[in-house]
């Protein structure tokens, strides 16, 4: 990919990031805004909704940086598997390890009450669809079938261990910031999934244009 399409990507990838969490802080978050919107402190509001935002712009960068490492942990696990088939079935069974993982011992252990259950098992339930429906989505858009599992890894693996940071230590009062934080990483996450492909595609068209005007000026040389 070539520095200019890399910073288009990244960029849009950060403010997905940040307009998804400070969108979403709204409705999740309002008892932060309440006491400011009743006080007449719009300032304050604003400025909180610019600090979700910023918040929104950490994970987008936790999951772009997830995704690289993503990249490179796929290839050399096709490399030592020797095989892609192989790596497809290793992949699944990392996603129901990790699946248990969330569910015995980072939702379970600390939900007290039956409200707390039903609110991680909805959790669970949108990262599980969202990464089913993103997965789907990119077969469609290569028309390669294979690529649904190592999709669905990414985005159920790699989105719970970024997710990870927001459930480590957390206590009641932190509940909806653990459900806040997982927007921006699924679409971060999907966002980058779906359009690298495209970026791609851009800097090789990018590439054949400069070698073509790199041939015209030789040419040019030649006949002057």
């Amino acid at each position: 990919m070539t520095i200019r399409n890399f910073m288009k990507f990244a960029l849009w990838g950060i403010l997905l990031g940040g307009s998804i969490t400070s969108i979403a802080s709204v409705f999740i978050r309002y008892d932060v805004y309440a006491p400011f919107i009743q006080a007449g402190e719009y300032g304050e509001v604003v400025a909180t909704f610019v600090w979700m935002f910023m918040l929104g712009v950490t994970m987008a960068v936790i999951a772009q940086a997830g995704y690289f490492a993503y990249l490179t942990i796929h290839q050399i696990g096709v490399g030592v598997f020797k095989s892609l088939t192989l790596w497809n079935w290793v992949q699944m069974l990392l996603i129901v390890i990790v699946l248990v993982d969330l569910v015995a011992f980072r939702f379970m252990p600390n939900a007290t009450v039956w409200q707390q259950h039903a609110f991680y098992i909805v959790l669970l339930i949108i990262l599980i669809s969202c990464a089913i429906v993103a997965a789907s989505q990119k077969v469609r858009m290569t028309a390669k079938p294979h690529v649904f599992i190592p999709s669905l890894f990414f985005m159920i693996v790699v989105t719970s261990l970024e997710w990870i940071i927001a459930l480590m230590g957390r206590s009641t009062a932190s509940d909806s910031y653990v459900a806040l934080l997982l927007f921006p990483l699924i679409a971060v996450n999907a966002y980058q999934l779906l359009v690298l492909p495209k970026y791609n595609a851009l800097s090789e068209r990018d590439r054949q244009r400069l070698a073509e005007r790199k041939q015209l000026r030789q040419q040019q040389k030649v006949e002057a």
